[in-house]
């Protein structure tokens, strides 16, 4: 089973977090950037914590993600959870 690489859990299913969001990129008309393989729930933790501007500027890489104190509160969460099941995500 794959394993995401924010939460570092072995996932069913993964998604493809670009870490320059493609709005910000699709503007410049440049490359999409590079991506990270993760999981639904640690994706829309993401984009429900923060805006594309911040992911583009401050949050573009998975450590940066990884340590920012919103994103550790729910990594160290999320880690205790069963990959199955459907989490909501929470501001």
């Amino acid at each position: 089973m794959p394993q995401c690489e924010l939460c570092q859990r072995h996932c069913p299913k993964l998604t493809e977090h670009h870490l320059v969001p493609r709005q910000q990129t699709r503007r410049k008309k440049a490359e999409p950037g590079p991506t990270t393989d993760i999981c639904g729930p640690c994706h829309k933790q993401i984009h429900t914590l923060f805006t594309n501007k911040q992911l583009a500027q401050e949050l573009n890489t998975v450590d940066r993600l990884r340590s920012h104190p919103h994103m550790e509160k729910f990594l160290g969460w999320i880690r205790k959870q069963d990959p199955y099941k459907k989490v909501r995500t929470y501001r």
